[in-house]
């Protein structure tokens, strides 16, 4: 159960390896993670679940606004909810089977109008233990807009890759995401409510289930274990299309199908 004062929340976990070893099996990967094995990288966003019951969730199927996360205002009432962009430092690795407690700090919270409408940007820390050890530390940038407004532009992607992959999605593997890191965000799994209510043309991926495949793809091309990364979404994939794992040089992007580019990553 989560403790939660102003602007703080503490999990505990016990980093179980069978759900490492399910989010294995939903991206296709060769299931070796045993108790007091390494987890593979940013497969910490499986645990530290945090669920809520029904009347503390927003319209959206995330929680509510109000509570961890504080109240935007009016013109934010029902807003969309953007996971825009994240840094990881890997301090030592996390291991599976070993208990873990996450400590959340929101470190910011700035309002501002966009050509968009209305947005609100929050910043999180996150500090993981085991042991008595800092092993991962995470910000991630929300961003929360209201309904209506201007379709933000989409960049068109870099094409100096030394290293691609192709990857396809279908809707099991978003509902297994969403089940596997507790995320209720309909856009993810329910296609009318992402078409109606949001605007999307269908189904969106998760902008982490994104930053997940850049980072497997990154440790395998740097062939060590990930030390930092730093990565922005710039622009929504939905389902229906496929995409390029891009790499060069510690520089890491999905281009979509039009050639727009949909996250942007540096590791090392």
């Amino acid at each position: 159960m989560a403790q939660t004062s102003d602007h703080t929340q503490v999990l505990n976990d016990v980093m179980d390896p069978a759900r490492a070893a399910a989010l294995q099996a939903a991206l296709g990967l060769e299931n070796r993670v045993a108790a007091s094995d390494a987890l593979p990288p940013f497969f910490h966003h499986i645990y530290f679940w945090d669920p809520l019951p029904p009347e503390f969730l927003g319209r959206d199927g995330h929680p509510a606004l109000g509570g961890f996360v504080p109240d935007m205002g009016p013109d934010i009432k029902h807003p969309r909810r953007m996971w825009a962009a994240g840094r990881v430092l890997f301090h030592t690795p996390l291991r599976a089977g070993i208990k873990a407690e996450k400590t959340s700090v929101i470190e910011g919270v700035t309002r501002k109008d966009g050509r968009s409408g209305p947005l609100a940007f929050v910043r999180i820390r996150h500090d993981i233990r085991q042991r008595g050890t800092v092993a991962l530390s995470e910000w991630q940038d929300l961003v929360y807009r209201g309904e209506g407004g201007a379709t933000p532009d989409r960049p068109v992607a870099r094409t100096d890759e030394t290293h691609s992959e192709d990857v396809s999605f279908n809707s099991t593997l978003l509902f297994r995401y969403s089940a596997l890191t507790m995320n209720g965000h309909r856009i993810h799994y329910d296609r009318k409510y992402a078409k109606l209510v949001e605007g999307y043309d269908d189904l969106i991926l998760h902008g982490p289930l994104l930053a997940q495949l850049l980072m497997l793809m990154g440790e395998r091309m740097l062939g060590n274990p990930l030390t930092e990364v730093t990565y922005r979404a710039t622009a929504p994939l939905i389902v229906t299309q496929g995409a390029t794992l891009c790499w060069n040089d510690g520089a890491a992007w999905v281009r979509g199908p039009q050639g727009e580019q949909c996250m942007e990553a540096v590791m090392r």
